[in-house]
């Protein structure tokens, strides 16, 4: 008897990644969904025994599916895959019913492992199956693959200052676009409004290069540094906030985004681009420049806290190639 599977995430890719991390000798019925609504409505449809399920997505996100799961008593068990791994997203996820937790990308054997554990899968149980398509969407683009990578490098990122700072961090889906330079601070969303001040750091390894903008607002600036306990310090070092975040940031997802992309990302040395100046103020240099870029935007929220700042990961048109052969190899 085949176990009824459905996948649930906005990526094609990492549905496809799901799919196939999944036990080659275990018989199964999969179904896909493209966002948390999707899901439900299939789930009331025609019911599954494991719902596989991203966290951060459009239209209805996991922590909604969870709660709606619970609140429609469905007949499902629930295991969630995010790149989202901070403590706290994973304490909430078990207190609204999930069975587990497991971070994006999946490992095959862990998978394997916790399947046994909850009794869903034998090794050996039955033969070999052959191998079907997994129609999980069509043909990958270079957009989706980088939102997926993105996506899992900004969890890395995001854990990191969740558990430093003993706060919750607000996953958005990262927003990635091909824009020239010149456009870059028309496209920024948070253009609007109150000032900023930023850091640059610029990158280079195995023909990927570019260069990280942090553009932290000024107005959670004394916050943050009471967060990162320089309250005693007679009057805010906004400098030594600056570098402390974008270190962690900047850190953190360069390393998450060349991890997946197996190579290592050499980093320059950060700068401090300006202080409380508007975005277009601070992004004139780019004004002059007609290059084409593929800019990954992520605008973080600290829960809680009137504090707000947006990473910038900006990928010159040469890099491109790259990316394209990878999404490749990952696909073939």
């Amino acid at each position: 008897m085949s176990t009824r599977i459905l996948i649930c995430d906005d990526s094609a890719l990492a549905r496809k990644q799901m799919a196939r991390a999944l036990p080659g000798d275990w018989p199964v019925e999969l179904r896909f969904a493209e966002h948390g609504q999707d899901a439900l409505e299939q789930l009331r449809q025609a019911p599954a025994d494991l719902l596989l399920l991203d966290l951060n997505m459009p239209v209805l996100d996991g922590f909604a599916v969870l709660e709606a799961i619970r609140r429609q008593d469905l007949p499902v068990l629930t295991l969630v895959v995010s790149g989202d791994i901070q403590p706290e997203a994973r304490r909430r996820v078990k207190a609204l019913g999930a069975m587990d937790f497991m971070a994006k990308p999946v490992d095959r054997d862990a998978l394997a492992r916790l399947l046994q554990l909850y009794g869903l899968y034998q090794p050996g149980a039955a033969p070999l199956p052959v191998p079907a398509p997994i129609a999980a969407g069509g043909p990958l683009q270079l957009h989706d693959f980088l939102q997926e990578i993105a996506n899992v490098a900004m969890g890395r990122a995001s854990d990191l200052l969740a558990r430093l700072l003993d706060t919750f961090v607000h996953q958005p889906i990262p927003r990635v676009a091909r824009i020239a330079r010149s456009e870059l601070s028309m496209a920024i969303s948070a253009a609007d409004g109150d000032c900023f001040s930023a850091v640059c750091q610029g990158f280079v390894g195995a023909g990927l290069s570019g260069e990280a903008l942090l553009l932290f607002s000024d107005s959670g600036m004394e916050e943050m540094a009471r967060l990162l306990h320089y309250e005693d310090t007679p009057s805010a070092p906004e400098v030594e906030v600056l570098m402390d975040m974008s270190s962690i940031l900047f850190g953190a997802f360069l390393k998450g985004l060349g991890d997946q992309l197996d190579l290592q990302l050499g980093l320059g040395h950060p700068g401090v681009l300006g202080r409380h100046r508007p975005i277009a103020t601070l992004l004139e240099h780019h004004s002059r420049q007609s290059e084409q870029l593929l800019c990954i935007e992520i605008p973080y929220v600290l829960e809680h806290h009137q504090i707000h700042c947006n990473l910038l990961v900006l990928l010159t048109e040469a890099s491109v190639h790259r990316l394209e052969q990878r999404l490749a190899y990952l696909t073939e």
